[in-house]
């Protein structure tokens, strides 16, 4: 059983730090390109800040859900809410940067946003520690959301 416990957080890291390596690589010809050249508030944080910021959000995420799935207590649609947000996280990288679309990605981080804040609360209800584990996420994706408002409204 102990084998078997660090064997899924091993893998819940590796998914989430896939997901972001994914991103980054779909990301990274607009990142170099068509992002510098666009117009972004002052208060944008420096390209570097980034990557470290979504590795340990990416690793938390992982342990939140590594804790949720070993309460065992109908743990299943708190998974799938993690899930989804997942995926969400990947769509929005795909639309902003891989598609440079803001407006695109200016809608779908409502979807994220709700589903980061819906897998946060599933989580609390498992595992308080899990739930606190998602707070700094639903922060970081509400700043992104208004971050994301303003690069489209400038670039409008």
């Amino acid at each position: 059983m102990l084998r078997n416990k660090w064997a899924v957080l091993a893998l819940l890291i590796l998914l989430c730090l896939a997901v972001g390596m994914l991103g980054g690589l779909a990301s990274t010809a607009s990142i170099d390109g068509w992002y510098r050249t666009i117009a972004k508030p002052a208060w944008t944080p420096p390209d570097a800040v980034f990557g470290p910021v979504w590795t340990l959000l990416y690793i938390m995420m992982a342990v939140a859900a590594w804790l949720v799935w070993q309460t065992g207590e109908q743990v299943r649609p708190a998974l799938i809410l993690f899930f989804v947000q997942l995926a969400l996280n990947l769509l929005w990288t795909l639309l902003f940067f891989a598609a440079r679309s803001p407006g695109l990605a200016l809608i779908e981080v409502v979807f994220l946003w709700l589903g980061v804040a819906l897998t946060m609360l599933a989580f609390f209800a498992r595992s308080s520690l899990a739930g606190w584990l998602f707070v700094p996420y639903l922060a970081w994706v509400s700043f992104a959301a208004v971050l994301n408002a303003a690069i489209w409204w400038m670039n409008r």
